[in-house]
């Protein structure tokens, strides 16, 4: 059995990637009508967090190993977990509201979870090459 994975040609064929990048276009929708004042700071700090889910899964990818490639979704896990927080920060704040908190908590916690799916998946396959 030709296992998923190798079906995939292109990050870009990730849905997970394909659900970051759409994270990373809200946030910097959401930052933008952040106070001025947070530019150097904390709009910088979420735009980077953000941005390293989907940027490290592209890494990850691009590398020869299936052992780099896990370790790249880990550091794109805790990136989305530093987002995680910096949206809370926002939140009490008040530079976000609750909504645009919840809404952005959800896409980011279901990236989460599809990054722990393919860390599984990528993990049985190193054990299993054959399968």
């Amino acid at each position: 059995m030709v296992h998923h994975l190798n079906r995939i040609r292109s990050y870009r064929d990730l849905k997970v990637w394909q659900k970051a990048h759409e994270l990373v276009l809200e946030i910097y929708k959401v930052t933008e009508q952040l106070p001025s004042h947070e530019k150097y700071g904390l709009i910088s700090q979420i735009r980077r967090s953000s941005v390293s889910v989907p940027l490290n899964i592209v890494e990850g990818r691009s590398r020869n190993s299936t052992k780099e490639y896990i370790n790249f979704l880990y550091i794109s896990r805790a990136s989305c977990d530093e987002l995680h927080y910096l949206l809370l920060l926002c939140k009490d704040l008040n530079y976000i509201n609750i909504e645009v908190f919840e809404k952005l908590t959800v896409h980011s916690e279901e990236i989460l979870k599809m990054l722990n799916g393919l860390i599984r998946s990528l993990k049985k396959q190193e054990l299993n090459p054959n399968h």
